[in-house]
């Protein structure tokens, strides 16, 4: 038995920071984890979760609208923003218990209070030091807002989920997938929306045949897109706040929400008293194995750079646990992870873009579907989806599969497990589809786009 006060002291209560200490416990491992803010980290209470349950509300405005075209008459309901606000608080409130028990259940201990480092081995919670065998640190992202005339009057992802007013006017600045998803979540719940991008196209990153199918629907639903315009001041006035652009126009707003990145939560953990390194970017350098260059120090999630979703961080905190603490040569697995953008409508993708397929394999295949969703045949909504399928000519293999429409998302995860197990497009062709459903698209393509 060491010495020390615990095995592993993790330093963030987040999804792979609680993963890691739940497994770690499993395995014998005496476990402390200290956390200043609120369990469950960015997803729990602000990112996934509460985005989710925003976006559920947002598509219910677009739903009453619809319903006319099926026999559905009457008054439209009117939307209580204080409603959604509160309910989302009682349910992030009851996660946030959850993940308490969780770590109760397995013995760690949990330290309320933001963690210090003080050496490789010592962390400091308020006035009380604690030594470690190994240190963990999985304290997140945080989001960030360039410095310019008036940026102290916008706001982050962190505060707009509880506006004391709705905004009726609203400035959404940044071209991710956030900012994507709050313009189609105030835009769904009757907001006016204007989001600004200083590139060409937002959702950089992203396949270019989905980038540029999800920006003409975006625009179809209301949202107002500027792109190639920026920022250049926030000034309050009589009618709200005045956003100053680079053109040298001027918007009225009541709210001005940045989702312009975010920069790891490093503030005053005291990584000045130890030898960790640092990316270019600010984020912490660490191996395949999730270690630090300082000895007994380790890092993961989204403060080391990589792929910002929760559940690759989950994956990292198991195989972190396993490795450490369970004798298991574990590593995470990078390649066909699948991701959705929860805009409306929606977008998911798995796999490589075109231009990446083109770069990794040379000789590809393309096969592309665009049609109305069946829904809207009498909903009379003006929306069309868009799939996309990139094939290796040479092997008959799937690489890249991408969707804007309905339940993006929910289709996309099927369709990575296909790709995970390396699915050959004659696998797809001889897969009977669900009918009538839009999934069956991506088993009925049969005519790839000509060559140029």
């Amino acid at each position: 038995m060491s010495s020390m006060d615990f095995d592993l002291f993790v330093i963030g209560a987040g999804s792979g920071g609680v993963r890691a200490a739940r497994m770690a416990a499993g395995f014998g491992a005496r476990v402390a984890v200290a956390e200043d803010r609120y369990m469950g980290g960015t997803c729990v209470n602000v990112g996934c979760v509460p985005k989710k349950l925003y976006v559920y509300a947002a598509e219910y405005g677009k739903g009453f609208s619809d319903a006319r075209g099926f026999g559905w008459e009457g008054e439209q309901p009117s939307f209580h923003w204080s409603t959604l606000r509160d309910n989302k608080k009682t349910e992030i409130s009851r996660l946030n218990a959850i993940y308490r028990k969780l770590l109760s259940g397995v013995d760690a201990t949990l330290i309320d209070g933001r963690a210090r480092i003080v050496d490789a081995h010592t962390v400091a919670v308020g006035d009380r030091q604690y030594t470690s065998e190994r240190i963990l640190i999985a304290t997140g992202g945080w989001p960030y807002i360039p410095d310019f005339p008036g940026s102290e009057y916008a706001v982050t992802s962190n505060e707009v989920f509880d506006l004391e007013e709705f905004p009726r006017r609203l400035v959404v600045v940044g071209g991710g997938y956030i900012a994507v998803e709050f313009a189609g979540i105030f835009n769904g719940l009757g907001s006016q929306v204007t989001q600004l991008y200083r590139g060409p196209l937002f959702l950089r990153g992203f396949d270019a045949d989905i980038r540029a199918h999800a920006a003409r629907e975006i625009a179809k639903s209301g949202v107002k897109l500027r792109f190639e315009t920026n920022v250049t001041a926030i000034r309050p006035g009589a009618g709200g706040l005045q956003v100053e652009l680079t053109d040298g126009s001027t918007l009225e707003a009541d709210t001005v929400l940045y989702a312009t990145g975010r920069k790891p939560h490093l503030a005053g953990l005291g990584l000045e008293n130890v030898n960790v390194e640092l990316n270019p970017d600010g984020t912490i350098a660490v191996d395949e194995h999730f270690s630090t260059s300082e000895a007994g120090i380790f890092a993961l999630g989204d403060v080391t750079g990589g792929m910002e979703l929760t559940p690759v961080a989950l994956a990292e905190g198991m195989a972190f646990a396993r490795r450490q603490f369970g004798q298991q040569d574990a590593s995470p697995e990078y390649e066909f992870i699948p991701t959705a953008v929860f805009c409306q409508p929606n977008i998911s993708t798995v796999g490589f873009t075109e231009e990446e397929a083109r770069e990794r394999y040379g000789d590809i295949v393309l096969y592309k579907s665009a049609f109305k969703p069946m829904k809207h045949t009498l909903s009379g909504r003006d929306e069309r989806s868009f799939m996309k399928m990139i094939v290796v000519r040479e092997t008959d293999q799937v690489v890249g599969v991408h969707m804007v429409g309905p339940d993006a998302g929910e289709i996309m995860q099927g369709i990575a497990i296909a790709l995970k197990a390396g699915a050959t497009k004659a696998v797809f062709d001889n897969t009977i589809g669900i009918h009538p459903t839009a999934a069956e698209e991506f088993v009925t393509m049969r005519e790839p786009v000509p060559e140029d």
